[in-house]
């Protein structure tokens, strides 16, 4: 018959790729659940007021349209959910498609059923496929799985989390609406149970049973598979286990696979009083804890408390003195097996001879040991008992106390266990690949003894006393050729042969008296030990080789190992050394990844790869888990060294008196100090001794583990220091932004200065770490904060900044900001108000409009930057752009509303426009006209001042810390700065000839280049901050009129002082100049430039206008406004860097001129 697995036999690899594909839903419904959008929880109050609208559980589906019309009733209800959307639409639909998956795999396995029962595949029908063994195996493991899949979603994916996410992706998802759309069964399938994995939760009824039975699978297919189960050892795992008492552990797999398959027909749970005996008696006499895929725990006593049968079948192993029993006895084996390994554990123990005469004594033990710590961990695990269970309780206590269970001596037998399980594997596997060569080198040397021993006994070689005899010549050289003729290939032959030579050399010493010559002797005796060692050689077998592999199956520690991590991390905190101890533990438990990778790698399946990662990246996670106490470790000591260096050593001047030397000696903090580097250069060591180690399929490199520790561990406190440095009182007066950027610069020059300390003790490169971690967690909490002015948010999984191996920690906002940057621009924003203060331009210094006190300067921006480095400022600089931009678009959303909406308004503006128009005339009467327009419209213009002066004190801000970075480039890396410089005038210079002469070269669409340079120009201050276009706009009626308006209207709250030019006339009703001159550029420049040529026209015929009307009423005095709209003139063509003649188009040039000598 066909091989059921061979690649051309359409049956078996239809159930194949099914069991495959089974495995793979699972790894992925494993790694999703670690995914979970917090949203969809709505566990805190704010998501529930917040999202309570537009997350729905399966009550939508009784009347969306219910849900929708009211949805619709509310435009900002919308808007919100058109943003969530766009969030999490990439994560629903991949949770989706995973539950798409599980439906679609029961449908598969069913239809094949079908198939086999409707003879589509030729000479198979179920019966047959179950007496094959492969065949078996995988229709067992077909409904395994799908139970399996099913316990997990529930026990990681909460029903309403489920729910919601299902409705989230039916309303949101355009594929609902196509005809082959299972949306329906998707939903019927995986509607919440009632289950919850929190802990002391009640369990709901007929659960799990009702839940497997929501998609129908047919009932003689159950029950055979069940059959199967309870008579054959379908994976022929006893024969690894000879021993009678380790037959559970033998049948354990199954075992676990007939806990889920009995759900499947829960009758014989509740009433099959026979048959459950029976399964209890052969798969759980002596155990009750089993782990049911990739160490998921359960507890029978718990499990099977609802069904009767099971129940009572159970009873004999739960009755306390079985438990008792069973307890003693594994506390006996562990104590024995203990000492027997540490005894084969000892150097040089463990040679090749010893080894292979003791094939049988050594795998005994290895049994013994991995059979004991499989029941130890199970049965006292935290996990497999619920506390609230007094039963549990009970029996949990007799097991400690009874096997005297002690977590760190179960520990070091696990230790001691791997570390001899891969010594062993290594010394066999370098024994089978020597096997061949070793075995003809000893036939060789057999041989050529044999054919010497011939050559004496013809009397040609000259051995002292030996007589001729040719009899034994010829026998020897008889012999030498049987050795000779020996064949590798057929070893059953080979040996039997062998074994009958050693027999005839030891009958022709006692026969022909050959004892008397030693020389003789001891050539016999060497052929011998050569013959002994070819049957030891021929006996090495793979066979070994597979037992150790199903003997050391750690599986069902995959989740349980957690519980010892603190044990490991005190025992390398200790000794580090114990790092290669636990490379060994570590392989060990990577042999679990075999378990779902099996069927995926024999179906050829493209799973594997994205399986097998998942699987090692979690083992992965684990190991740097474990190791990570190295770095923390290590970060403790250079605290204290920090301490030691910074308060308790003196510096030593470059001459002293010989009378103070001891003085400065410090002998005793210079030798804590030695001590303290000394620990640390030791636990480098110990973690370099682990060696590159391949987990899984990920090759694990010490060294890159140990500056990923660093990393992490640097991040963490780093980020923390920052988090906690940058708190403010908004209520202190003054302000503790400065204070706390010192003493926040002093932490964060200690680290820095420690980190330097180390580099050469550890071997890394200390400034390359530092500025790369340092930068990450600036830019991640700036691009954090940013996301709030997002519509379309960055997750963490999307950041480039974010990484699963170097996680950069989050803390819970202690305000409207999500972290500390928002924080310190918030607090900037705060002391710089122009409500409050008044900036003056020529000392770049904020002042208290009402004590005149300073409030900050530009030396704040040198602090940040001593504190916070370039990115601090850079980040600080980025997350003013975002709120330049929501101001910019709540202006315009505003200036809709307050002008565009109102009639009377609108209508004022237009009577305004026919008075002064043309432009270039003289307004006669021009008081009463401009006065009368402001009069009219003096509501609209409060909202509209606070407006333009929150965008120009932004503004205010980017210049300065443009000029702090620029200041720093240039003196930290001039050539990097020169060299931006030139390149940025060179390609402007170029892009300017293209326009003169479209034929010369300009960067194409997909040329990143002025992108790039953009980032690098703006993080060394080389650009001006006015000339942005922040937000794209659409043609607006009367906006240059608007502003023409606003700036007259502001002028009279302003006069001039000769020494600080334009300030606030009454601190009641405060205006500050410079951001209201930049705040109205940097809005001007958002639109075309006419606009800007109209408002400047607006503001020469005012000029103009009223210079007349004074003329022409002979007043001395230039009226205080238009020295105002002069000097807006003045500052606008300063600002903008643009040519005189600007103005000078709508002012005549000797008003310009004069106008200062008549103040």
């Amino acid at each position: 018959m066909l091989d059921f697995l061979a690649e051309n036999n359409l049956c078996g690899q239809a159930i194949l790729r099914i069991v495959s594909c089974g495995n793979a839903i699972i790894a992925e419904l494993l790694r999703l659940s670690e995914f979970i959008p917090a949203v969809f929880r709505l566990k805190d109050r704010a998501d529930q007021q917040k999202y309570g609208d537009i997350i729905f559980d399966f009550s939508y589906f009784k009347g969306p349209e219910l849900w929708e019309s009211k949805l619709e009733a509310k435009p900002e209800l919308q808007d919100l959910d058109e943003e969530f959307r766009e969030n999490n639409i990439e994560i629903v639909t991949r949770f989706y498609l995973a539950f798409q998956s599980v439906h679609k795999y029961i449908v598969d396995l069913n239809r094949y059923l079908d198939d086999l029962n409707e003879g589509v595949y030729i000479q198979q029908t179920l019966e047959t496929v179950l007496l094959n063994e492969d065949g078996k195996q995988l229709l067992c493991e077909a409904l395994y799985l799908y139970g399996v899949m099913l316990l997990v979603i529930d026990q990681k994916i909460e029903g309403e989390i489920r729910e919601r996410m299902l409705v989230s992706y039916y309303r949101y998802s355009a594929a609902r609406s196509s005809a082959d759309s299972n949306m329906d069964d998707i939903c019927k399938l995986l509607r919440s149970t009632g289950y919850s994995s929190q802990p002391g939760a009640k369990r709901p009824p007929n659960y799990p049973e009702s839940y497997f039975q929501r998609v129908p699978i047919n009932e003689t297919f159950i029950s055979m598979v069940i059959g199967r189960l309870r008579s054959d050892d379908i994976y022929n795992q006893v024969s690894a286990y000879p021993l009678p008492e380790h037959r559970s552990t033998a049948l354990a797999n199954q075992a676990a696979m007939l806990y889920v398959i009995l759900y499947f027909e829960p009758s014989i749970l509740h009433t099959h009083q026979a048959k459950m005996r029976e399964i209890v008696d052969k798969y759980f006499p002596d155990n009750w804890v089993i782990s049911i895929y990739m160490g998921i725990t359960v507890n029978l006593a718990d499990a099977w408390e609802p069904y009767k049968a099971a129940k009572t079948a159970l009873n004999n192993t739960l009755d306390l003195s079985n438990v008792k029993e069973q307890a003693s006895r594994y506390a006996t084996v562990s104590e024995r097996v203990r000492a027997q390994v540490q005894q084969f554990l000892k150097e040089g123990y463990l040679r090749e001879e010893m080894v292979l005469d003791n094939i049988p004594r050594l795998l005994n033990c290895l049994r013994d040991c991995n059979v004991a710590i499989r029941w130890l961990m199970l049965h006292t695990a935290d996990s497999a008992y619920d506390p609230n269970n007094k039963r549990l309780r009970q029996i949990k206590d007799q097991i400690l106390t009874d096997s005297k269970y002690n977590p760190k001596v179960l520990f070091q037998l696990l230790l001691d266990t791997a570390q001899f399980e891969f010594f062993l594997k290594e010394m066999f596997k370098q024994m089978l690949s020597e096997k061949q060569s070793k075995w003809e080198h000893y036939k060789k040397e057999g041989s050529e003894r044999m054919t010497e021993l011939a050559d004496v006994f013809s009397g040609v070689k000259p051995l002292t006393r030996v007589e001729k005899n040719e009899n034994l010549q010829a026998w020897f050289r008889e012999i030498s050729k049987q050795i000779l003729s020996l064949n590798y290939d057929d070893s059953t032959a080979a040996g039997r042969k062998t074994v009958q030579l050693i027999q005839a050399l030891e009958e022709v010493q006692e026969f022909h008296q050959l004892e008397s010559n030693l020389q003789v002797c001891q050539f016999l005796a060497d052929t011998r030990k050569f013959l002994h060692q070819m049957i030891r050689t021929i006996n090495i077998k793979e066979e070994v080789l597979i037992t150790m592999q199903i003997v050391g199956d750690l599986s069902f520690a995959w989740q349980l190992i957690d519980s010892f991590t603190s044990i490991m991390q005190e025992s390398i905190r200790v000794n580090p050394s114990m790092v290669t101890k636990l490379r060994a533990t570590f392989l060990k438990l990577a042999s679990a990844l075999d378990l779902p990778l099996l069927r995926i790698n024999q179906a050829n399946s493209p799973d594997l790869l994205s399986v097998s990662q998942y699987y090692s990246g979690e083992l992965v996670s684990y190991v740097r888990k474990v190791l990570q106490i190295i770095p923390e470790s290590m970060f403790t000591s250079l605290l204290k060294i920090i301490k030691l260096q910074t308060h308790d050593i003196i510096e030593v001047p470059t001459r002293l008196d010989k009378d103070k030397l001891r003085d400065y000696a410090q002998l005793g903090p210079r030798y804590e100090v030695a001590k303290l580097t000394h620990a640390i250069s030791i636990f480098t060591e110990g973690i370099l001794m682990m060696k590159t180690t391949l987990v899984g399929i990920i090759k694990v490199d010490p060294k890159q583990l140990l500056e990923d520790g660093i990393r992490k561990e640097l991040v963490k406190r780093v980020a923390f220091a920052l988090h906690r440095g940058l708190i403010f009182n908004p209520r202190a007066k003054p302000s503790e932004l400065m204070p706390k950027l010192k003493e926040l610069g002093a932490t964060m020059d200690g680290f820095h200065r420690s980190f330097e300390y180390i580099q050469d003790y550890v071997n890394i490169y200390g400034l390359k770490i530092w500025q790369e971690e340092v930068s990450r967690i600036i830019n991640y909490n700036v691009e954090q904060e940013c996301n709030n002015f997002l519509r379309t948010k960055i997750q963490d999984w999307q950041s480039m900044y974010q990484s699963t191996h170097i996680p950069i920690p989050k803390f819970t906002p202690v305000d409207e900001s999500v972290t500390f940057i928002g924080r310190l621009c918030r607090e900037i924003l705060r002391i710089t108000d122009p409500k409050m203060t008044c900036h003056i331009d020529q000392l770049n210094t904020w002042y208290d409009m009402k004590t005149h006190q300073e409030v900050t300067s530009s030396r704040l921006f040198s602090e940040i930057q001593t504190t916070l480095g370039t990115f601090g400022l850079n980040g600080l600089d980025r997350l003013l752009c975002f709120m330049i931009v929501k101001e910019l678009q709540n202006f315009l959303s505003m200036f809709q509303k307050i002008i565009l909406r109102d009639r009377a308004v609108q209508d004022t503006l237009k009577t305004l426009m026919n008075a002064v128009s043309p432009l270039k005339s003289i307004v006669a009467n021009s008081n009463k006209i401009y006065f009368s327009a402001i009069a009219k419209t003096q509501k609209i213009w409060t909202a509209y001042l606070e407006a333009i002066m929150k965008v120009g004190q932004m503004q205010i801000l980017r210049q300065q810390i443009a000029n702090e970075l620029n200041y720093s480039c240039r003196f930290d890396s001039k050539h990097l700065a020169a060299a931006l410089e030139n390149l940025n005038k060179a390609l402007l210079a170029d892009i300017e000839a293209h326009y003169q002469d479209p034929s010369l070269p300009y960067p194409k669409e997909d040329n990143t280049l002025l992108y790039e340079i953009t980032a690098y120009l703006e993080a060394a201050g080389i650009h001006n901050p006015l000339n942005k276009i922040y937000i794209t706009t659409k043609r607006l009626p009367y906006f240059p009129v608007v502003n023409f308006l606003f700036l007259i209207a502001q002028l009279p709250k302003l006069q001039y002082n000769k020494n600080l030019g334009m300030v606030c006339r009454k601190a009641a009703d405060p205006v500050d100049w410079p951001p209201l001159v930049l705040g109205l550029l940097t809005l001007l420049k958002q639109f075309h430039s006419r606009y800007t040529e109209q408002f400047l026209a607006l503001l020469g015929q005012f000029i103009r206008s009223t210079a007349e009307q004074c003329t022409s009423q002979k007043m001395p005095e230039m009226p205080a406004d238009v020295v105002g709209a002069l000097l807006f003139l003045e500052d606008y063509v300063r600002y903008t860097k643009l040519p005189r003649r600007v103005a000078e188009a709508h002012v005549p040039n000797f008003i310009f001129d004069e106008f200062r000598t008549v103040l």
